[in-house]
């Protein structure tokens, strides 16, 4: 698979890098003057700057719990046969009629995986060092959101209601962390350096930390979610990143996850229409602005337009907002010309040959199953 590089703008780049530097020590430095006054500082318990909780790796505790609570984790369906559940995936039940019939040994070598080093040669045959950073750099910021999306699914279990409600969200909490350590050691196999959290990220992230309530909803399962749903689509097709596959499946039902709860539970009309939640909800959604134009280098390193990726992004999360009923303080059609205006002017800005274009009519997953799953998780055919 050939890719083909873009071109893009390294003055506008280079801009952006400062410009981020300088908020980025804006933000953190305002967040430790208020630690060291006793305020309200940073939230978030995450050291992205080495891509670690606090506290390091603990890689020995995680094989005692993790991984065993993954390795030991067992199905209704399969132990319980009788009972509603249908837990076994269709592998599964494959598996279960073979082990009744007695498996033979080429069977039960069928699933030999590959080691890591292997992972790493066929690496270095399908990218440049140019198009592995690239990959890393943009992975990372899913890497880093997965941190947070792990302590506010975590903090969201005691907000819902109802045993199902609690369910749904103790398996994402339970997917958020496979997501952080999965994603984390695939990282780790480009050898690549991972970069810190940008300052934009890192004021969407922390905002949607401190949200009250089920507003966490909108932060994390909405935009942020729907983020990394967008980009594990699109990225899945890459070489090798199949496994990003997997991840827009878990990723689908998170963002769905809004949508199913709310019908069960609706927003008040109040919690729909206050001003300031309404107003709220659009100041969390535009640092992911300034996020495509510090991305658009290495999108564009492995062919990708960033602004055909945010405005597909966009497009889907504006829908799934309005129609779950996160109310922002202009409709989706004013938000949608909004973006286009504001994406078109920093293209006609920073690129020679610019033509004018609807960004917001763009589709970067790729896929027909992603494509799919994405319509019925943002209701893209529903009017």
């Amino acid at each position: 698979m050939q890719i083909l590089a873009r071109p893009s703008n390294q003055r506008a780049h280079a801009m952006n890098q400062r410009l981020e530097g300088y908020v980025n020590r804006l933000l953190r430095g305002f967040d430790r003057q208020r630690e060291a006054l006793g305020l309200r500082g940073r939230k978030g318990y995450y050291n992205d700057d080495t891509y670690e909780f606090e506290g390091g790796a603990r890689d020995a505790l995680r094989a005692k719990h993790y991984d065993k609570s993954l390795r030991l984790l067992w199905k209704a369906q399969e132990h319980a046969p009788w009972m509603s559940f249908r837990d076994c995936t269709h592998d599964e039940m494959q598996l279960l009629a073979m082990a009744e019939k007695s498996l033979t040994p080429v069977e039960k070598a069928a699933r030999k995986r590959v080691n890591t080093q292997a992972f790493r040669d066929r690496l270095n045959a399908c990218y440049t060092p140019q198009q592995k950073q690239a990959i890393v750099n943009i992975l990372a910021m899913i890497g880093h959101g997965e941190a947070y999306a792990w302590m506010v699914s975590s903090e969201l279990l005691n907000e819902v209601r109802s045993t199902g409600g609690r369910a749904a969200m103790t398996m994402q909490v339970l997917e958020e962390a496979k997501h952080f350590v999965v994603l984390r050691e695939l990282l780790q196999a480009f050898d690549c350096p991972i970069p810190r959290m940008n300052a934009w990220e890192y004021l969407l992230l922390e905002r949607t930390y401190k949200s009250k309530g089920l507003e966490k909803f909108f932060g994390m399962n909405v935009v942020v979610e729907g983020f990394a749903l967008s980009l594990f689509g699109m990225m899945g097709a890459l070489p090798e990143l199949d496994i990003l596959k997997l991840f827009h499946r878990d990723e689908s039902r998170h963002t769905a996850l809004p949508s199913n709860y709310l019908h069960e539970f609706p927003l008040s009309w109040w919690d729909k229409n206050n001003p300031a939640k309404r107003l709220r909800r659009l100041s969390l959604v535009l640092p992911a602005l300034p996020i495509f134009m510090l991305i658009e280098a290495d999108l564009a390193e492995i062919g990708i337009d960033s602004f055909d990726f945010g405005g597909s992004l966009a497009r889907k999360i504006l829908k799934l907002s309005d129609r779950v009923g996160f109310k922002l303080p202009l409709t989706q059609a004013q938000v949608t010309r909004l973006f286009n205006e504001l994406f078109n002017a920093y293209c006609r800005a920073t690129r020679s040959d610019f033509v004018r274009k609807d960004f917001l009519s763009a589709e970067t997953t790729t896929g027909q199953e992603e494509l799919d799953i994405e319509a019925e998780v943002f209701m893209l055919k529903t009017a």
